[in-house]
C-alpha cells in the first residue's frame, strides 16, 4: 500500500517499526522466548545429550556472550549518538532524523542487545534452577544460533561504521527520502484525491474545520475521510497540503454537506506534530538537501564541494520527476480535494537558499544556471518556467555578490 494513501493506523505502525527501542525489544522478546522453549523442550531430550551438554559447560558461554555483548552494545551506541550528531553539525540537524530511521544500524544493535538479554535470561534461569539437566542442550542450541547472528552482524557493522555520519551518506540517505516523496507525487497525485485549483469552485455555503492545535501538517488519513464522507454529497476542500503550518483555531479545509460530528472526524484525520516528515509532504527532501548545500556555503565551513554535489542531486531529482509518467488513474478520493505539489515551490525549495548563498562563489553560480538551463528545457511548462525565472533571480544575486568585474563579466557573457 501506497504510504501517501495509507491509513493514519498503518502510518503509526510504519512509524513504529523505525524506531530503535523496538527492534530491540522483539529480540529481547524472542531471547526470553528461546528461554521458555528450552523449559518446554527440556523432558523430550535424549538423555545422552543431557550428560554430554551439561549446565556447567553452557554457562561459561553464556556469560562470555553478556559480558562482551554489554560492552559492545554499549561502545555502538556511543559510535551511533557520534556519528549522528557529527552528521547533523555538517549537514543539518534534519538529517538526524533519516539516520536514526536506518535499518542496519538498528538491526545491528538490536542484534547485540537482543543476545546481551538472551544471555543474561538464561543465566538467571539457571542460577534459578528453573532450567533442568535437559534444558543446557535446547540453550546451546539457541546460543550456536545466537553467536551466529552476531557475526554477521558485526561483519554488517564493520562495513557500516566506514561511513557510518559521514557527509556522503547523510547527503544520499536525504537524496533517496526526497526521491521517494516526489515520485509518490506523480504515481498519486493529489495523493489520489482532486487537485485543488485556483479553477476550483468552493461552495458557498461550506464551513471551516479549524486546526486542532497547532503546528505542521503531517499526514491527512483519505480512506478514513472518504469514509466520514458517507453516500452523500459532502465535499472536503483542504487549502493546506502536507507541510503546512497550522495555526490552532485557524481553518485547515472547508466542508460542504458535513455534520458538526463529521468535522469533528476530519479533525482527527490529520496528524499534526512540530516536525515535518517525509510520508506526504513531496518538497520537505528538496529542501533539507538545500539546506545542507547553504550550510556548506557558510564562512564556517566553506566546503563549495558539497554545494554543487547537491546541486547536481537537485537537478537529477527535479529531472527525474519531470520524465516520470503521472498516473492517469482517476482519482481515488473523488470528494476530496487538496493542492497538488507546485512546479514553483519545487524549484524555490531546492534552489532558492542556494542561489542566494552561493552568489559569491563563481564555480557554485555556474552549476547552479547550468543545472536551471537544463531544467528549463523540461517537458512540464511550469517546471521549465520557473527554472528560468530562478536562473534570472541566481544571475542578479551573483551580479550583486561577485567581487571581481571580470567575474560579473564573464558571468554576462554565458547568460
Amino acid at each position: 500500500m501506497k504510504i501517501k494513501t495509507a491509513s493514519k493506523t498503518i502510518l503509526m505502525l510504519l512509524r513504529l517499526s523505525r524506531l530503535l527501542w523496538v527492534r530491540v525489544a522483539l529480540m529481547a522478546l524472542l531471547a526470553v522466548v528461546a528461554s521458555a522453549t528450552a523449559i518446554l523442550l527440556e523432558n523430550m531430550i535424549p538423555a545422552s545429550l543431557s550428560r554430554r551438554f551439561t549446565p556447567e559447560a553452557v554457562m561459561p558461554i553464556l556469560t562470555i556472550l553478556a559480558s562482551s555483548m554489554l560492552a559492545v552494545s554499549t561502545f555502538s551506541l556511543n559510535v551511533m549518538v557520534s556519528a549522528h550528531n557529527a552528521a547533523a553539525s555538517q549537514a543539518t540537524p534534519r538529517v538526524h532524523r533519516i539516520l536514526l530511521a536506518d535499518t542496519t544500524t538498528q538491526t545491528v544493535l538490536a542484534t547485540f542487545i537482543g543476545a546481551f538479554v538472551y544471555a543474561l535470561t538464561s543465566i538467571i534461569l539457571f542460577k534459578a534452577q528453573l532450567h533442568g539437566p535437559g534444558a543446557a542442550v535446547t540453550v546451546l542450541a539457541f546460543t550456536v544460533v545466537v553467536v551466529v547472528l552476531v557475526i554477521l552482524a558485526m561483519l554488517r557493522w564493520i562495513d557500516h561504521l566506514s561511513d557510518l555520519g559521514s557527509m556522503d551518506t547523510s547527503v544520499r540517505a536525504t537524496e533517496t527520502a526526497a526521491r521517494d516523496s516526489l515520485m509518490q507525487t506523480r504515481k498519486a497525485p493529489a495523493l489520489c484525491a482532486q487537485p485543488l485549483t485556483s479553477e476550483t469552485i468552493i461552495p458557498e455555503d461550506a464551513e471551516p474545520v479549524d486546526a486542532p492545535c497547532s503546528g505542521f501538517l503531517q499526514f491527512i488519513d483519505l480512506p478514513r475521510l472518504s469514509s466520514a464522507l458517507g453516500d452523500g454529497e459532502a465535499r472536503i476542500y483542504f487549502h493546506a497540503a502536507p507541510g503546512s503550518l497550522l495555526l490552532q483555531g485557524r481553518p485547515v479545509a472547508y466542508t460542504s454537506g458535513l455534520t458538526e460530528a463529521q468535522r469533528e472526524t476530519v479533525q482527527n484525520c490529520l496528524t499534526i506534530s512540530d516536525t515535518r516528515t517525509f510520508e506526504q509532504d513531496a518538497t520537505y527532501g528538496l529542501l533539507v538537501l538545500s539546506e545542507i548545500a547553504s550550510r556548506a556555503l557558510s564562512p564556517g565551513i566553506n566546503d563549495p564541494g558539497t554545494a554543487i554535489d547537491v546541486i547536481a542531486r537537485q537537478q537529477r531529482l527535479l529531472w527525474d520527476w519531470n520524465n516520470t509518467p503521472v498516473s492517469e488513474d482517476p482519482p481515488q478520493f473523488d470528494r476530496i480535494f487538496i493542492p497538488d505539489t507546485s512546479p514553483e515551490d519545487m524549484i524555490e525549495k531546492a534552489f532558492g537558499s542556494i542561489a542566494r548563498d552561493g552568489a559569491g562563489m563563481l564555480e557554485v553560480v555556474n552549476r547552479l544556471l547550468d543545472a536551471l538551463d537544463a531544467l528549463s528545457s523540461c517537458t512540464n511548462a511550469d517546471l521549465a518556467q520557473a527554472a528560468r525565472d530562478m536562473a534570472g533571480r541566481a544571475r542578479a544575486y551573483a551580479d550583486n555578490a561577485l567581487a571581481l568585474p571580470v567575474e560579473r563579466a564573464s558571468l554576462r557573457e554565458d547568460t
